[in-house]
């Protein structure tokens, strides 16, 4: 019908003999050939790149304290994320965290500037706590915690300085805008 011709499309290769459905980058069940994915691919690059700046300067900006819950959210995903694929907090984990303290430092409004580098540290923290920590009772993963806390303390200074550059940078970019 109309509405499925939104979705996939019939084509006839010269050497194939039946038609086949062709995707157009939704799973249809039948196979797409590579020129077909390509350009289904290079139909969604442009939505793809638009979600993308939309998420690099947002509309509304975060509160303080929302920019804190996002931040702990998105280390705690990574830092579970880590721990279930690779069996703890590792490389993943710390790439995760910068960028969540990147965003975090990105999304916060501009009266709320110094929440980003404070709530940064207190996420890792978290993400730590509630996924990275070891068994043996409260005390065995209260060590575990802090273990990885030293273990792993290169990563939280580098998303915490890393925040801290992003919040300097557009305070004094909106000091600037305010003098015009």
């Amino acid at each position: 019908g109309p509405a499925h011709t939104l979705v996939s499309s019939t084509t006839r290769t010269p050497s194939s003999g039946p038609p086949r459905r062709v995707c157009d980058g939704f799973s249809c069940g039948a196979r797409a050939t590579g020129a077909a994915r390509g350009r289904s691919l290079a139909a969604a690059a442009p939505a793809v790149l638009a979600v993308l700046r939309r998420l690099a300067r947002p509309g509304h900006r975060l509160t303080g304290l929302g920019t804190a819950v996002v931040t702990t959210a998105i280390s705690l995903f990574g830092c579970a994320a880590d721990t279930l694929l690779f069996g703890g907090p590792g490389v993943f984990f710390g790439l995760v965290f910068t960028l969540a303290a990147a965003a975090g430092a990105q999304w916060v409004r501009v009266g709320d500037l110094a929440a980003a580098p404070i709530s940064a540290p207190i996420a890792f923290a978290a993400a730590l706590a509630l996924t990275g920590g070891s068994g043996g009772g409260f005390l065995g993963h209260l060590m575990g915690t802090v273990t990885g806390l030293a273990e792993h303390a290169g990563w939280l200074y580098f998303g915490t300085l890393t925040s801290v550059v992003i919040v300097l940078v557009r305070r004094t970019a909106h000091r600037r805008a305010g003098r015009r």
